[in-house]
């Protein structure tokens, strides 16, 4: 019987904090608009975690059953089923209870916000699509994730979705401005997969697995996180110059920006064996970014 250990690495902690920096900045943004709550807070913090664990596990069962960790080619830390720790059977049982999950605190986070008249039932369909983008990235017959569209669920699913929806959780609207911070959270999100991506680039080649890194090369994958990484800057750089042009404390959260760009100098110096940290970095990178930005357009 598989530990608690066993399962909290399975759950991959060091990717939770871009979950939680989804919430923070919705909330954040919609704390600028005059209008938070605390219990939403709470709710859609325990949903956007409980949606990254999902889509951990349906990760990790997913490349297991196609071979992809299994090559002996593949970097990065030994994975749950790979090592034989948790086996199949526990894996599903985790991604039922997962899924339970998911989907309770989906249903009482627009419940016990906006409930169902005024786009809670668009909220719901929202959240059914990012219980399907978890659990079929790797898993199935036609895994996307596979396909080369992995890129682009990321940027939505870890970006614009849950912050617009967190924001709309709090506010009950949707306004055009928060559209900015939440584009570069989504373009942190998929720095974060090219990490991944550039490190098992051999791995995924040789198991049929297409992503973005694999059909450019590793040389044109450090340019493609480059333009990642400017994309980032100035999406945040622009909400700021819109509605606080001349306030300079409100641009502080800027210095996360030379953290951001010394991950990028590591990156286009390391081979791909050495990328694993990064990928840790550039997630609380994204998850202070995040934080301090909130701080800087409330106060």
């Amino acid at each position: 019987m598989s530990n608690i250990k066993t399962w909290i690495s399975a759950a991959r902690p060091r990717t939770l904090f871009l979950a939680a920096a989804a919430v923070i900045l919705g909330s954040g943004l919609a704390l600028n608009d005059s209008s938070f709550s605390v219990e939403t807070f709470v709710w859609t913090f325990l949903l956007a975690v409980s949606i990254q664990i999902l889509a951990n596990f349906a990760n990790d069962l997913g490349d297991y059953e196609k071979g992809t960790d299994t090559t002996g080619k593949r970097e990065g830390p030994t994975r749950a089923l790979q090592s034989g720790n948790i086996n199949k059977r526990q894996m599903k049982t985790a991604l039922l209870v997962s899924v339970t999950l998911v989907a309770f605190f989906g249903i009482t986070s627009i419940w016990r916000s906006i409930g169902w008249q005024k786009g809670g039932l668009i909220m719901l369909i929202v959240g059914a699509l990012s219980i399907f983008a978890a659990l079929f990235y790797t898993m199935g017959k036609h895994a996307y994730g596979y396909k080369g569209w992995g890129d682009l669920s990321a940027f939505l699913f870890f970006g614009p979705v849950p912050v617009l929806g967190t924001y709309y959780l709090h506010t009950g609207q949707l306004n055009w401005h928060p559209l900015f911070p939440a584009i570069g959270l989504g373009f942190i999100s998929d720095m974060i997969l090219n990490v991944n991506n550039m490190r098992d680039i051999d791995n995924d080649r040789l198991s049929g697995k297409i992503t973005v890194a694999a059909k450019l090369g590793i040389n044109k994958a450090k340019v493609y996180h480059a333009l990642l990484t400017l994309g980032v800057f100035a999406c945040f750089l622009e909400y700021s110059i819109m509605f606080e042009p001349s306030v300079w404390y409100k641009y502080l959260y800027a210095i996360v920006f030379i953290f951001l760009l010394h991950i990028l100098m590591g990156i286009r110096n390391k081979s791909k064996q050495e990328l694993d940290p990064y990928l840790k970095f550039t997630s609380l990178s994204g998850f202070f970014l995040t934080v301090l930005f909130s701080i800087c357009i409330i106060v």
